[in-house]
Parts: structure tokens; C-alpha cells; sequence
């Protein structure tokens, strides 16, 4: 098995040696399309050669984490040689080492870390949300052909696969989120079970029935890191012998009634504010709103800010049963197609061109990061075309209100996910997308690498 012009055990040995050697390096990770490589030192790792490895598309460095961008499979392929070679499993970590390199790390500021927390959180749901997206999709154009459809058997089923993810949603997020704030995994999954549970329809306060699952996900991320916290403070003052009993007795009785009367009202206060201002927003802004959201998108995605994102949508699935804003966000993606195609249509240089065919049919399928790394973030100019068809094909989709009904997905599978009705006008915004990044690019023309 080969990628490029190397084998992925070649590339695997190639990284390791521009990454300093075996002995530099602390864990390796991966996720869709990234290689995540701690290492102990970063003065030894050669960042330019490992640019220009021929199945490298960029290479990215937050502290003592160098992220390499291989694009899907590849990714895990290549991470599992480098396994073997260095003779550690994939997540396995030194825990002593990497505990002193977090203390040296001085930019790992509160922010960076409360993004890496949600990433962290919300990151491995993603098959899931796939999965039974895909599977909703095709229910509901099965439906379109055959509306008896939804009364049979299959139909039946089918439905219920497809909103499984959302029915076990708060747990999902609960067991995460426990694991993230230092607390124990089944405990955040029980707290995000006391908010969620019908039977709460059956308390009153103040006169009036509480409402399970009020808040969705941004109520079980409050209630789950403070009964993290209570749990890690009540450790320290029971006695061993009683920790098993005590200790999530007095976390669940202090934290469900913190919830209950506190947290999850709050919670509730902060969800109703941003699915009213995002749909308010949309409606009511239109394709200014769309156009800056789809402009801005991309270098939100270079930041890791994009990640803060992720419960919004996860929200606005769990309480509107749509979303309003991924649609729109979506179009970043297509914009960087467009652009890219602009760039493989005026280039000289042979390996910019097959850096642009390897990573186009990613990008059309909403992987946009072997795009942007390996082409129009280092051209820069078409970069910004790209931005700039994002924007015009998420004014667009503002415009038409297309909505989702799962997450996970982006570029054209998206389309299987869109809200009936909507799929056509999401097709148009794609293709919108497409020849407005082709066309800013072009005009804004680049730097060609013929060079190279």
C-alpha cells in the first residue's frame, strides 16, 4: 500500500525522523484527517521538510502538538505504522511527561483549553451523528417517493435509527463531558439523565411542572461540570473506606438539586437566548447575515474557534429539531472548492496540480482541510477567494432558510440531511459557492509555484 510515491510505512518513517525520532515523541493521535504528534521538544522537528513530503498537505502546530494534515484513511493508516515502528498504541500516552510539558506549555490559556474541552466532548459523537443522519436522509426521501412509506415496518425502524443520536443525546454528552472536567464518566451520564427524565413533568415548582430536558445540551454541560467539581471536592474529605459509598451519594444529591432549582433553568435561559438570536438573525438579516457567517467561517476554522460552535448545533437539533446555521457554514467548504478549481485552472506547477486532484474529491465531500493547507492558504490570495465564495453561497442558503436535521456532514452529503423542501435550494447554494470562489480567485489571481 502506497501513498504518493511512498509506502505508508516510508511516510510513517519519514515523519518520524522530521519530527525529531522515536525518542521525541510523547503520543500519537489522529482524527478525520489529521496526524497529532506530541513531542517532547519542538526544536528538533523539522516543520518545512515535513510540508513538503508529497502526502502532506500542511502542518500544524499548537505547543508541543504537531498536527499533520494526511487526509482521510491515509490518516489512519499511516498513525498505525507509526505505532508499530515506535513501538506505543494509538492514545497511548507518558502521563508524567505530559503533565510537565502542560505546565511549561504558557499559551495553553483558559479559552484554548475550554475549546479543546468541547472538541474533546463533542469530537467522537460524530459517527454517530453521521450515521443516523445518513440513515434519516434516506428515510425521508423514501418517504417523498412513498409518504405510506413512514406507516411500515422498515419505515418505522428506519425513523427510529434516525433519531437515536438525539434521543440519547444529554447521556451522550454527559459520560463526555464528566471524562473532560475530571469527574466520573457514569456520574455526568446520571446527571444528564436526572435533567432529562419525562418524570420531572410530574414535579411542580413554584406552581408550575418543571420541563425535562429544558436547556438541552448547554443545561447538561453546566450541571455535569459542576457536579465534576462537587465530586473532586468531596473526594478529598471522605475517608477511603467510604469514598465508593459517600462520594457519589453527596455529588448526585447536591448536584441534582443544583440542577434542578440553578443550572438547568440557566441553562435554559442561555439556549432559548442563541436559538432565538440565530434564528432571528437569519431571518431577519438575510444574506447580510449569511454572507458575513459564510465569509468568516473559514479563518474561525483556522483559529479552533470553530469548535465553540459545536454545542450550538448540537442544540438547535435537540430543541428546534433543525438547524438553521450549519447550511450556511457549510458553504465555506464549497467556496474553497471553487477556489481551487480557479487555482488548477491557471497553474504551471505539476505538483500544485495533483496536490489540487488528491485533495478536491475530500473537499467536495465537506473535508476542506487538505485544501486549505495544501493549496490556498499558502497561495494566500486564494484563500480569501475562497472566503469570499463561502459568503455568497451562505447568503444564499440565509435567504432560502435552508435548515438541516442532523449534523456531522458538510459539502454535498449535507444534501441528504437538509430539511424536506430545502434540498434543491441547498444544491443552488453549493453550486453558488463554487463559481463565486472560482470566480474571485481567478480575478484575484497568485503567486504561481512553477518551481516546485
Amino acid at each position: 500500500m502506497t501513498t504518493g510515491t511512498l509506502s505508508y510505512t516510508e511516510l510513517a518513517e519519514k515523519i518520524i525522523e522530521k519530527t525529531g525520532g522515536k525518542e521525541n515523541i510523547l503520543s500519537i493521535a489522529y482524527c478525520m484527517t489529521r496526524l497529532r504528534i506530541t513531542v517532547k521538544d519542538t526544536t528538533p522537528v523539522d516543520k518545512e521538510s515535513l510540508r513538503k513530503l508529497s502526502a502532506v498537505s500542511g502542518v500544524v502546530e499548537q505547543g508541543n502538538q504537531l498536527q499533520v494534515v494526511l487526509g482521510p484513511g491515509r490518516v489512519a493508516k499511516v498513525a498505525e505504522e507509526i505505532g508499530k515502528i515506535i513501538g506505543i498504541e494509538i492514545g497511548e500516552v507518558d502521563e508524567a511527561e505530559i503533565i510537565r510539558q502542560e505546565i511549561k506549555e504558557k499559551n495553553a490559556t483558559p479559552f484554548k483549553l475550554l475549546l479543546r474541552r468541547i472538541a474533546n466532548i463533542f469530537i467522537p459523537l460524530i459517527p454517530a451523528f453521521i450515521a443516523c443522519g445518513l440513515v434519516l436522509g434516506l428515510n425521508n426521501i423514501f418517504i417523498k417517493i412513498n409518504p405510506n412509506f413512514a406507516n411500515t415496518t422498515v419505515g418505522g425502524i428506519l425513523g427510529v435509527i434516525g433519531r437515536a443520536v438525539f434521543f440519547g443525546l444529554n447521556l451522550f454528552v454527559g459520560v463526555n463531558a464528566a471524562k473532560e472536567f475530571k469527574g466520573s464518566p457514569m456520574l455526568g451520564g446520571t446527571m444528564a439523565a436526572v435533567i432529562t427524565m419525562p418524570a420531572l413533568a410530574n414535579v411542580q415548582m413554584a406552581g408550575k411542572p418543571l420541563v425535562p430536558g429544558r436547556g438541552g445540551i448547554i443545561a447538561v454541560l453546566l450541571v455535569v461540570a459542576f457536579s465534576s467539581y462537587i465530586e473532586r471536592k468531596v473526594r478529598k474529605h471522605i475517608p477511603e473506606v467510604l469514598d465508593l459509598f459517600l462520594t457519589p451519594l453527596i455529588t448526585i444529591l447536591v448536584s441534582s438539586f443544583a440542577a434542578i432549582y440553578i443550572l438547568q433553568p440557566l441553562g435554559g435561559i442561555i439556549s432559548d437566548s442563541i436559538g432565538s438570536a440565530v434564528s432571528v438573525s437569519i431571518e431577519n438579516g438575510g444574506a447580510i447575515t449569511g454572507f458575513i457567517l459564510g465569509g468568516t467561517f473559514l479563518p474561525l476554522v483556522m483559529t479552533g474557534l470553530h469548535q465553540g460552535l459545536t454545542p450550538i448545533h448540537a442544540d438547535l437539533l435537540k430543541t428546534t429539531g433543525e438547524n438553521l446555521l450549519l447550511p450556511i457554514l457549510a458553504m465555506a467548504g464549497a467556496g474553497q472548492v471553487g477556489a481551487a478549481l480557479a487555482v488548477l485552472a491557471k497553474t504551471k506547477s505539476e505538483k500544485l496540480k495533483k496536490t489540487i486532484l488528491s485533495a478536491l474529491p475530500v473537499g467536495i465531500l465537506g473535508i476542506g482541510e487538505p485544501l486549505i493547507y495544501g493549496v490556498t492558504l499558502p497561495l494566500g490570495k486564494p484563500f480569501i477567494g475562497a472566503c469570499i465564495g463561502g459568503a455568497f453561497g451562505a447568503a444564499f442558503n440565509a435567504v432560502m432558510q435552508v435548515a438541516s436535521l442532523s449534523m456531522g456532514l458538510s459539502g454535498l452529503p449535507l444534501a441528504l440531511l437538509i430539511k424536506p423542501g430545502k434540498t434543491v435550494f441547498y444544491l443552488l447554494g453549493i453550486l453558488v459557492s463554487y463559481i463565486a470562489g472560482f470566480m474571485a480567485t481567478y480575478m484575484l489571481g497568485f503567486d504561481d509555484p512553477v518551481k516546485q
